[in-house]
């Protein structure tokens, strides 16, 4: 039977899931401590050598310190920094500290002080963290991909989970699109999803959604957030692209983009982020439009299929915008972009330059017109969606 681990380190690249791991590390150690003063908490946060420093003396002693009244002591050492590739990380002043703070957990007695350790971010390459990956009861919060799409998907998926809901088809990928890699906020979506369509609810809330398309779905005995629930609840706070007037637009539905304009300006909303909305889909789409001419690209029943391999031959050649941009089609999420071009028959090239050109002629007629900014946006939906349906 192997020996039990000296100490808890908890250690990840996202810093609220690597706290929210530790807290409940935490309280479950807490919990064998009835003293609470016998409970400590130190911040392991460092902006230089000589916090670090602090840090570090303040852990040793918490470690040596005996209890009051006898009996075990739990020490949380949290929000450590100075693990990771940094100007601070790489001093040779912190090097040697952490070299000392391994001889003091090497001397831990875990029948006499429960310890914790959460850090992040952290360099797995250097010595330290693989003598813990060894030595400690190990854990790597949000696990151990490169993706990070699917790290974020395990997050939410792993939180519904928890709170016994599912999600439908297409739902976890339209969170992701519009909450961005934001983990805190993930959390906070899937729970609020999962309030709205459990069936804990009062009467009156279930039989209102009852009575509408959006109302919860059951699969199997559990209850299940729609992409529907997503569209309606989930603000987009990660795009700029994803405003109900663009969707609007580019679905061709003159009722909904008027309906949409009336709700944005109702609501003290600005001429110019629509605009900009519109035409980060539009070089977009103009993107999509050129390969599936090219024959490089198809849109089919489940969007747009060969972006992977169309990334393979011209991803290269998109210098200077690697990250995330409507000017690179290949640094979009891949099921976002098949939505967008699957949504509604997409546009001839032709077309989607024209519709940049009505976008700048809108832009330059708001300079001209500031308070009649909703008149000039439904005259661009009018021009532009009746080339479109002609």
């Amino acid at each position: 039977m192997p020996a039990a681990k000296k100490f808890t380190f908890i250690c990840g690249q996202d810093d609220y899931l690597v706290g929210r791991q530790g807290q409940e590390r935490f309280a479950a150690l807490a919990a064998e401590v009835t003293d609470e003063f016998s409970r400590e908490t130190i911040s392991g946060f460092a902006g230089n050598v000589g916090e670090v420093e602090t840090a570090v003396n303040r852990f040793r002693e918490s470690i040596q310190t005996v209890s009051m009244f006898g009996g075990k002591r739990v020490v949380w050492l949290k929000d450590v920094n100075f693990l990771a590739d940094t100007v601070t990380g790489r001093a040779e002043g912190t090097l040697k500290l952490v070299e000392d703070l391994q001889q003091i957990l090497e001397a831990v007695n875990p029948e006499e002080t429960g310890v914790l350790i959460t850090a992040s971010p952290v360099d797995r390459r250097r010595s330290f963290p693989k003598w813990c990956e060894k030595n400690a009861d190990f854990a790597l919060a949000g696990g151990d991909g490169d993706d990070a799409g699917e790290v974020l998907a395990g997050v939410a998926l792993a939180e519904a989970k928890s709170l016994g809901v599912t999600f439908g088809p297409g739902a976890v990928q339209l969170l992701l699109a519009r909450v961005g890699p934001n983990s805190r906020l993930l959390v906070e979506e899937t729970r609020k999803l999962a309030s709205y369509a459990a069936p804990e609810v009062g009467a009156s809330g279930a039989d209102v959604r009852a009575s509408t398309s959006n109302a919860p779905t059951t699969e199997g005995g559990a209850v299940r957030i729609e992409e529907a629930h997503v569209a309606e609840l989930t603000p987009n706070v990660a795009e700029g692209d994803f405003f109900e007037a663009a969707e609007a637009f580019f679905s061709g539905d003159l009722k909904w983009t008027f309906a949409a304009l009336h709700r944005h300006f109702f609501a003290g909303g600005d001429a110019r982020p629509i605009i900009s909305a519109l035409q980060n889909r539009n070089r977009i789409l103009l993107q999509v439009r050129a390969l599936v001419d090219a024959g490089d690209a198809r849109l089919g029943p489940r969007g747009l299929d060969g972006l992977s391999k169309a990334a393979s031959t011209y991803a290269a050649r998109f210098t200077g915008a690697s990250e995330k941009s409507s000017y690179n089609l290949f640094t979009q999420n891949a099921w976002y972009v098949g939505k967008l071009a699957g949504n509604a028959k997409l546009p001839t090239l032709r077309r989607l330059i024209d519709n940049q050109q009505d976008f700048i002629v809108a832009f330059e007629e708001i300079v001209r017109r500031p308070a009649e900014q909703e008149e000039v946006l439904r005259e661009l939906a009018v021009r532009c969606l009746s080339a479109i349906a002609a």
